[in-house]
């Protein structure tokens, strides 16, 4: 009977941790810890295509494909510590997993839905497992051609100050910049500006045909001093509007530990200075370093800065970056990319999403363009998972899941969508797809590490064998490591 318990918490824990302590008013922004699970509704005589204001039966949020907190969380286990809860994103966890989404056939999404039962075993956890399912929500665009993506202005901002002469922090970032300048094209340009007390340019946009002037830069990058972040990114910013190129693809790309302690120290005072150079053609790429890392501060200067973030804590993570995984989504497949969920109140008692609360937007914000949403480049797949308390012996439609992206090129608006039925749901979790398992594993571990639910060592041992069970079935070594880390944690 003890393992029959373990078991139960350990799958319910997402039905019980999420449902039980959230409420379900996506129509306001951020997310209630009131307990109360709200009903889905829909005002009498609105079309299922156009939002309502203050509309709770709507989940609305901007697409992110920060992945920081997870490969952060990764190394900080691995060295027998455990992440600060404030800095454990589940979208990020659930993000950094390949997905086998189908890709559209040209810009913007495909949009892909599926689901399951909880386990067997969750039904009579606590009263929230009965009829509540899993719902998976999945955005794919399309990979890049590596011979047709448009040449790139790269714009480096390296931290180096005194903090980054940890190892595993300035010299893992001058190994991936070599490498990379030796691997991109002569027609694509560099700049490298690098910051301490304060910033300096060490390149201006300089051809990789150029490639010995931009290696001895490199060499040139030493830890010393204090942080101006600000400094720095404004300098970079300048830099890359120096050297714009039309129709290329113009980035900052920051390099940091986040551990900023001279000028502002916080984001949206630095991207204040910076938007007017930005204005929607130089996007941010943040890449974070050190085992002290300012997650939080990388973060949102990313999502604020129409761009992402991630993490790297050996060479190997960092060539891949930057030799295969940068140069492959430098082109950019949709700007201002969000997403909303629609349920339907005649089947739905009530939802949650899990994590992007700093990315929740009004309903009415869907449609506005004026409100930002996130950049999307080549290749990318986003997830969504969403808990569903369905109304008993329900049937017929649960949702329907939009995206909205404006086209890079035109700058038009565009729509994908996808209807959900209780029949999408029906499937048992053990023969559920095993990327959605995987989905699961991830995004229940991240609330576990958030502390939304006492954890015993069965519970992460229970949880370890759902992630064991979908590398096999998947045959993915990333997944494999994922049980791995489920079972290091202290």
């Amino acid at each position: 009977m003890r393992r029959t318990h373990r078991l139960r918490g350990a799958v319910a824990v997402l039905c019980v941790a999420a449902l039980a302590l959230a409420g379900c008013s996506p129509g306001d922004r951020g997310a209630s810890d009131s307990g109360d699970v709200a009903a889905p509704r829909q005002e009498p005589g609105s079309g299922a295509d156009e939002p309502e204001r203050g509309d709770p039966s709507r989940s609305t949020f901007a697409i992110d494909i920060d992945t920081a907190s997870y490969t952060y969380a990764r190394r900080l286990i691995l060295e027998g510590r455990r992440p600060s809860p404030g800095d454990v994103r589940p979208e990020e966890f659930v993000n950094a997993f390949e997905q086998d989404y189908p890709q559209p056939f040209g810009d913007g999404f495909t949009v892909s839905a599926d689901g399951a039962q909880l386990p067997a075993h969750a039904a009579e956890a606590e009263d929230a497992a009965g009829d509540t399912r899993l719902l998976r929500i999945g955005l794919r665009t399309r990979a890049e051609d590596a011979g047709a993506r448009p040449d790139a202005a790269l714009t480096f901002v390296v931290d180096t100050s005194g903090s980054m002469r940890e190892p595993g922090r300035l010299d893992l970032v001058q190994d991936a910049l070599h490498t990379l300048v030796d691997q991109l094209r002569d027609t694509d340009a560099v700049a490298i500006v690098a910051y301490a007390s304060k910033a300096r340019v060490l390149r201006p946009m300089t051809p990789v045909r150029s490639g010995s002037a931009l290696h001895a830069a490199i060499d040139d990058l030493g830890a010393d001093g204090s942080t101006n972040l600000e400094d720095g990114l404004v300098t970079g910013y300048r830099v890359a509007r120096d050297g714009f190129r039309q129709g290329a693809t113009n980035r900052v790309i920051l390099l940091s530990d986040g551990l900023a302690n001279v000028g502002s120290t916080s984001a949206e005072p630095i991207l204040r200075q910076v938007r007017e150079e930005a204005a929607k053609q130089i996007s941010l790429l943040g890449v974070g370093v050190g085992s002290d890392y300012g997650d939080q501060l990388m973060e949102r200067l990313a999502d604020q800065g129409d761009g992402f973030v991630t993490y790297v804590s050996e060479p190997e993570q960092a060539r891949e970056l930057f030799v295969r995984q940068l140069p492959a989504t430098l082109t950019v497949r949709a700007r201002d990319a969000k997403a909303q969920v629609t349920f339907d109140q005649d089947t739905v008692v009530g939802f949650r999403l899990v994590g992007y609360e700093n990315r929740n937007l009004a309903a009415e914000d869907f449609r506005d363009d004026s409100v930002d949403g996130g950049e999307v480049g080549p290749g990318h797949s986003v997830t969504a998972l969403y808990l569903v308390r369905l109304r008993p012996e329900a049937t017929g439609r649960v949702a329907q899941a939009r995206v909205r992206w404006l086209d890079p090129a035109s700058g038009a608006a565009r729509e994908a969508a996808a209807e959900v039925r209780v029949g999408d749901l029906d499937r048992q979790f053990a023969t559920a797809a095993p990327r959605l398992r995987v989905c699961y594993a991830a995004a229940a571990f991240a609330e576990a590490l958030r502390g939304r639910t006492e954890v015993s060592r069965g519970y992460l041992g229970d949880l370890a064998v759902i992630a064991d069970d979908a590398a096999r079935a998947t045959n993915d070594p990333q997944v494999t490591e994922l049980a791995t880390l489920i079972r290091s944690v202290r």
